[in-house]
C-alpha cells in the first residue's frame, strides 16, 4: 500500500505548515480540516442520474417496482435500476430522454400525480477535522470551563450527576468503527453497513451486517479511475472517521484506558454509509431510517432494527438547502421519538446538509476561547456550537495545546495498530520516516501516521454525547425539548478573543483565518456555547402538560385546564402545580393549587393562565393556556412523552374590549383596552377608520387607548377603533363605535362642526325668499345672506 501513497500526495495533503506564533499571537493556525470536493465536482453526470422518489400514499395493486416502471414508461425516461428503501421511498437509476436534461427530467417526475417528491441522490462528506483514563488530562473540551477555555463542555460536573444509561443507545453514521479498539470494545451495540456502491465500501460485506471500518484511503487511481465518486477529490490516508466519533460520544471511561466519552454508560450503535470518497443521500437516509428502528428494504430485505438508537450523530453533510428526501426521513424520525444532531459544516460559509434540515439540532465549531474557528461553518440554521479543535501552540513544531483527543487506528489504509488522536501531527514521508514539520518526537511506524483532530465532525458528537446525558435522566423529553433545554443550558458567547490579535471582527463578518466572534442573537453560532452540567439540569427539570376541552364553548363557561399529564424526571415526583394569571386580562380560577383546575372564559378579551409544576427537588417547569371567550389553546403537549411533535410557533392574538360602544358627539373621552396573548411584547398603535391616532371628522385615540368623540357629527355615524400589534402588524382586533348626534341637531349637517337649530329656518327663509324673487321677475339680481336670517 506504501507504493500507493505517493511523495506527491505527502506534500499535498500537507501544505498547511504548523503555527509559529506563541499561544497569544494572531498566527494562522494549523488546522488540517478536511474540505468536501467543489460543488461543480460533487454532481457529475454519473450521479446526477441517480434519484430518490417518494411514491404517493395510494391504494394501488402494483408493486413498488411496478409503479417505478410504469412511472419511467409515462414519463419517458430510461430506467436502468431501482432499488427500495422504505414501501414508498425508492432509489431510480434513471436516463433522461434524448435531448432532454437531468433538471428537465427530475422537473417532469415532480409533476407527476404518482410522486410525492423525486431529488437528485448527492453525495456528503465526513467533516474530520474526572476519570483516570490516562489521556483524560489533555481532553480539555470535557473539562470544566476555566478563564483558558471558556468553550469547555463541563462534562465533568455532568458525570457528578449521570454518565449515561446502557438503555440509551446513540447511533454513529459514518466510516463504521474499528470494534477491536480497547476503548470502545463492549460498548457497541450490532450495526450494518448500507453502501450500495462496492467501490465506496471498500470490502465485500456491503450492504450487510459489518459495521467494521475497512477504512477509506483514497489514492491518484482511484480519482483517475472512479470520477463519478470521487471526482473533484484529493488522495488522503483512512481517515478511521467513525471510529473518532465513536470515542467521543462514548468511549469506555474510568477503566484505566486511553480517553473518556461524553456519555461513557450509553451504548454505541455503529453504522456505515460513508466510505471511500463520502457516501451516497440513499445510503445515509437508509441508514438514518434504520438506526432509528423504521423499517427499510434493503436487496429486497426488509430491515428492522432491533437496538433502536435514542440519539443519531451525523457528522457529515455537503452544500445545499434540505431536500425533501432528507427532511422526509428527519420528520419521521424525530415522530419515533429520536433527536438528530449533526456537524455545521467546514466551509467557513453555509451550514451544510443535513444540519439545515429543520428539527435536527446543527452544531458549529470553536475554538477553546469561545469565538468561532476559522473553518466552521455558521448561520442561523445553527442550535449550538461546542470545541471543534484548534491547533494553538507555543512555537514551531510544538504540540497543539487545543486538538480533541479520541479513539483513532494509525493505519495509513489498512486497520493498523488502534491508538488516540494526540495533541501533534506525524504523517510518514516517501521513506517512512517523519516528515518535515511533524512534531519531532512522535514515534510511528511503516504504514502508520498520527494526526490530531479538528473540524466540526467533533462538535456535533460532544452535543450528541450531551443529548444522550439528557435523556438517560429524563426518558421523557421529545427531541424538541432537548433541543430547546441544550440551548437554555448554553453558555453566552465571550465578546473577546483572549490569544487572537488583531481581535477578530464580530460574526457574520470573519477575518482572513474565518475567526469571528459569535453574537449572542442565535443568527451565527447558535444560542451559545454547549455546557453539558447546565444541559443535564436543564433535562432535569420536570415537563409541563396540559389537556384542553376539544370543543369549542360559550363565553363565560367554566373551562377544564388538566395539567395531570405533566412529568418529572427519572426518580423524581410532581410535589405541586400552580395555576396563575400571567395575562393582563385576569380569569377567575378555581381549583388553582389542583393538577386539574377550572378557568372562566371571559366575555371579552383575552386572558393568559400558567401552569407551574414543581417535582420533590424544586424544580419547576412552566406552560401557558391562552383563553379567548370561545376557545383554549396551548403550545404545551397534553402528555409529556418523547414522540411529542415539536410546537409550532402560536400566532399572536389581539382583543379590544369593549368590542362595541355608543357615544353621543362632544361627550366625555372613554378608555378601550388591548389584550395580547403569545407576545412578550404587549404594545399596540391605536386607529381609528385606519388613521393612527384618529382626527376631528371620527374621533380621535390616545396611545393608551383613550377615545374621545368628535365634538359633532350631522347624523349617526360608525367608526372602527383598531389596535395593531407592533409584535406582529400583521394581526389587529377592531371595536365597532357608533357615534350619536347632540339631540336637535339636524341629521343632513356634516361631522365637521357647524350646523344647529336654526339650520332648517335658514332653509326655509331661502326658499321663500327665491320663490319671491322668481314671482317679481329679479331673476340673478336677488342675493340672500342666510348668516342674517
Amino acid at each position: 500500500m506504501r507504493s500507493l501513497i505517493t511523495a506527491t500526495f505527502v506534500g499535498a495533503l500537507l501544505g498547511v505548515t504548523p503555527c509559529m506564533g506563541g499561544s497569544t499571537g494572531g498566527a494562522t493556525e494549523l488546522n488540517l480540516v478536511h474540505h468536501r470536493p467543489p460543488a461543480a465536482a460533487t454532481l457529475n453526470a454519473g450521479d446526477e442520474r441517480q434519484l430518490i422518489i417518494k411514491f404517493r400514499d395510494r391504494a394501488t395493486e402494483q408493486t413498488q417496482a411496478g409503479r417505478a416502471e410504469a412511472l419511467a414508461a409515462r414519463r419517458g425516461f430510461g430506467l436502468d435500476a431501482q432499488r427500495p428503501i422504505t414501501s414508498r421511498m425508492q432509489v431510480l437509476q434513471a436516463r433522461p430522454a434524448a435531448g432532454e436534461t437531468v433538471e428537465q427530467m427530475i422537473t417532469r417526475l415532480r409533476a407527476d400525480p404518482d410522486v410525492e417528491y423525486a431529488v437528485v441522490d448527492q453525495r456528503r462528506y465526513v467533516q474530520a477535522l474526572t476519570p483516570d483514563d490516562p489521556l483524560y488530562t489533555g481532553q480539555w473540551f470535557l473539562q470544566a470551563v476555566s478563564a483558558a477555555a471558556p468553550a469547555a463542555t463541563d462534562a465533568t460536573d455532568a458525570w457528578s450527576t449521570t454518565t449515561g444509561v446502557s438503555s440509551i443507545v446513540v447511533a454513529d453514521i459514518d466510516t463504521g468503527v474499528r470494534p477491536d479498539h480497547p476503548d470502545l470494545a463492549g460498548k457497541l451495540v450490532p450495526g450494518y453497513c448500507f453502501i450500495s456502491d462496492a467501490f465506496v465500501a471498500n470490502n465485500a460485506t456491503c450492504p450487510g451486517a459489518d459495521e467494521s471500518d475497512p477504512g477509506d484511503w483514497v489514492t491518484v487511481s482511484d480519482i483517475n479511475n472512479h470520477p463519478n465518486e470521487c471526482g473533484g477529490g484529493s488522495p488522503g490516508y483512512s481517515s478511521w472517521h467513525g471510529t473518532r466519533v465513536a470515542g467521543i460520544l462514548g468511549a469506555a471511561s474510568n477503566n484505566a484506558v486511553g480517553v473518556a466519552g461524553v456519555a461513557w454508560d450509553a451504548q454505541v450503535l455503529p453504522v456505515r454509509a460513508l466510505g471511500k470518497c463520502g457516501g451516497v443521500d440513499s445510503d445515509i437516509i437508509t441508514a438514518m431510517l434504520w438506526a432509528a428502528g423504521i423499517q427499510v428494504t434493503v436487496n429486497h430485505q426488509n430491515l428492522v432494527n432491533p437496538n433502536p438508537a435514542r440519539i443519531i450523530n451525523l457528522s457529515l453533510g455537503g452544500s445545499g438547502t434540505c431536500p425533501a428526501s432528507y427532511q422526509d426521513a428527519i420528520s419521521q424520525i424525530l415522530a419515533k421519538g429520536v433527536v438528530i444532531v449533526a456537524s455545521a459544516g467546514n466551509e467557513t460559509g453555509a451550514v451544510d446538509v443535513p444540519a439545515n434540515c429543520p428539527g435536527v439540532i446543527a452544531v458549529g465549531g470553536l475554538r477553546e476561547d469561545g469565538s468561532k474557528v476559522g473553518y466552521s461553518s455558521f448561520g442561523p440554521e445553527v442550535a449550538v456550537s461546542a470545541p471543534a479543535g484548534n491547533c494553538v501552540n507555543t512555537g514551531a513544531q510544538q504540540p497543539c495545546l487545543y486538538t480533541v483527543t479520541t479513539t483513532t487506528n494509525l493505519g495509513i489504509a489498512s486497520p493498523d495498530a488502534n491508538d488516540y488522536t494526540g495533541q501533534y501531527y506525524c504523517y510518514p514521508d516517501a521513506t517512512g520516516g517523519p516528515t518535515p514539520g511533524s512534531y519531532p518526537n512522535c514515534t510511528i511506524g511503516a504504514g502508520q501516521y498520527r494526526s490530531y483532530n479538528v473540524g466540526t465532525s467533533f462538535s456535533a458528537p460532544e452535543v450528541a454525547g450531551i443529548a444522550a446525558l439528557m435523556t438517560s435522566v429524563n426518558a421523557n423529553l421529545s427531541p424538541s425539548e432537548v433541543a430547546a433545554r441544550i440551548k437554555a443550558g448554553a453558555t453566552a458567547f465571550p465578546q473577546m478573543s483572549i490569544d487572537t490579535s488583531p481581535q477578530p471582527p464580530a460574526c457574520p463578518s470573519i477575518n482572513a483565518n474565518g475567526q469571528c466572534i459569535c453574537t449572542n442573537d442565535s443568527q451565527t453560532c447558535g444560542a451559545g456555547m454547549a455546557n453539558a452540567a447546565v444541559a443535564v439540569d436543564q433535562a432535569l427539570r420536570p415537563i409541563a402538560a396540559i389537556a384542553l376541552p376539544s370543543a369549542s364553548f360559550a363565553a363565560g363557561t367554566d373551562v377544564a385546564v388538566q395539567g395531570g399529564g405533566s412529568a418529572a424526571s427519572s426518580g423524581a415526583v410532581i410535589s405541586s402545580y400552580a395555576w396563575t394569571n400571567v395575562g393582563s386580562l385576569p380569569l377567575a380560577i378555581a381549583n388553582a393549587d389542583m393538577a386539574n383546575a377550572s378557568v372562566t372564559s371571559p366575555a371579552c378579551g383575552v386572558g393568559t393562565v400558567e401552569l407551574t409544576v414543581t417535582d420533590d427537588a424544586d424544580r419547576q417547569d412552566t406552560a401557558e393556556v391562552v383563553i379567548t371567550p370561545t376557545a383554549a389553546t396551548t403550545t404545551a403537549p397534553s402528555t409529556a412523552g418523547p414522540t411529542n411533535p415539536a410546537p409550532t410557533t402560536p400566532s399572536v392574538i389581539v382583543a379590544v374590549c369593549p368590542a362595541t360602544a355608543t357615544f353621543q358627539a362632544g361627550s366625555a373621552a372613554q378608555t378601550f383596552n388591548a389584550y395580547l396573548a403569545n407576545t412578550a411584547n404587549t404594545n399596540v398603535t391605536w386607529k381609528v377608520n385606519n388613521v393612527v391616532g384618529g382626527n376631528a371628522n371620527v374621533g380621535t385615540v390616545s396611545a393608551s387607548g383613550q377615545y374621545t368623540p368628535p365634538a359633532s357629527v350631522g347624523k349617526t355615524t360608525n367608526v372602527n377603533l383598531t389596535a395593531v400589534s407592533v409584535a406582529d402588524a400583521t394581526v389587529s382586533s377592531t371595536a365597532r363605535v357608533t357615534i350619536t348626534p347632540i339631540p336637535g341637531q339636524s341629521s343632513g349637517g356634516g361631522g365637521g362642526g357647524g350646523g344647529g337649530a336654526s339650520d332648517w329656518l335658514s332653509l326655509l327663509l331661502i326658499g321663500l325668499l327665491t320663490a319671491q324673487r322668481a314671482a317679481r321677475g329679479f331673476g340673478d339680481r336677488l342675493s340672500v345672506r342666510s348668516d342674517r336670517l
